[in-house]
């Protein structure tokens, strides 16, 4: 198994959501001694915003590309490659006003690209992105699940399988920010989550 762990949060040390993928990732590694695993950290290594540049760079033909261009679409190249090579991603979220985090929807962007992770053909579009399975770690301060203001849940599960990764197994750590009894419970939870994600 090749694990692909990705922390979104805007903090490298002390974040909830790396402590939920932490987690995540020690029971998959536990259950596949042999298993690789890449991290990213979006804090540490974030992905350029897609600006007008970078569509520039993405847009012009190879061999006429600058060589700021060139490494653009490189870096590109090399987020999106780290998906393809993974058989488990893991995403830890945290809610940041009750979205996701500008570092993930980078992220995002870059590894949705048309003619290589989706294509789209004359019934609609296809994800390339297949045979894989996503853990999304999220961490919250309140209490969203199942509620209109959970607009994460829909959206990841959306765009994930636009991009073929149908096999979404969502763990919360909700309350966090509400007490300390609420935030070990909230943890809890997210123990009893994981358990039924990897049982599935």
């Amino acid at each position: 198994m090749r694990i692909l762990q990705i922390n979104a949060s805007a903090r490298s040390e002390g974040a909830s959501s790396t402590r939920v993928a932490n987690a995540v990732v020690e029971r998959l590694r536990a259950a596949n001694p042999d298993a690789s695993l890449k991290v990213r950290d979006l804090a540490k290594e974030p992905v350029p915003v897609l600006d007008s540049a970078e569509l520039a760079a993405l847009f012009t033909p190879a061999e006429r590309r600058s060589p700021e261009q060139a490494a653009s679409v490189a870096a590109r190249d090399a987020v999106i490659a780290e998906v393809q090579q993974a058989d488990a991603i893991v995403l830890g979220v945290p809610m940041y006003n009750l979205g996701n985090p500008v570092q993930l929807k980078a992220w995002i962007d870059a590894i949705a690209r048309a003619g290589v992770t989706f294509r789209y053909t004359k019934s609609g579009p296809e994800g390339l992105l297949k045979g894989k399975t996503a853990y999304v770690a999220l961490a919250r301060g309140g209490r969203y699940r199942g509620t209109p203001s959970d607009a994460q849940t829909p959206y990841l599960k959306t765009v994930l399988g636009f991009l073929g990764i149908t096999d979404v197994r969502f763990i919360y750590a909700e309350g966090l920010n509400m007490g300390e009894e609420a935030a070990r419970q909230g943890f809890a939870e997210a123990e009893a989550d994981l358990e039924t994600a990897l049982a599935a």
